[in-house]
């Protein structure tokens, strides 16, 4: 196994709050999209909601995930004003969140 160079994770589990509105949950969604336009150490944002058939998920509906240079670029996007500004919207709409940051792990066989 590798560990892959200078390439950092940050991934964002949520459950929308049940009164935020399906347009709400879009327009955060599109706010936390162009950070990635705002935030140099940020290279790249997907986003999915959850298909598992497993229902493991524990009420958690949403992933966000982040892709960063290093451990050193997480903190810079932290206390970005741009972050500190959107997390001051996005956070009072989630009723759960779980935020986990690692390094991807190659696995060759």
């Amino acid at each position: 196994m590798e560990e892959a160079k200078g390439v950092v994770k940050h991934v964002l589990l949520a459950k929308f709050k049940d009164d935020t509105t399906p347009e709400q949950i879009e327009q955060l969604i599109k706010g936390y999209a162009n950070l990635v336009n705002l935030i140099p150490p940020m290279k790249a944002f997907h986003w999915g909601k959850d298909v598992s058939i497993e229902n493991l998920h524990q009420g958690f509906t949403h992933v966000f995930e982040s892709t960063f240079e290093s451990t050193e670029g997480i903190s810079e996007y932290i206390a970005h004003p741009a972050h500190v500004e959107f997390a001051n919207l996005f956070l009072p709409s989630l009723d759960k969140v779980i935020v986990f940051d690692y390094k991807p792990t190659i696995v060759r066989c």
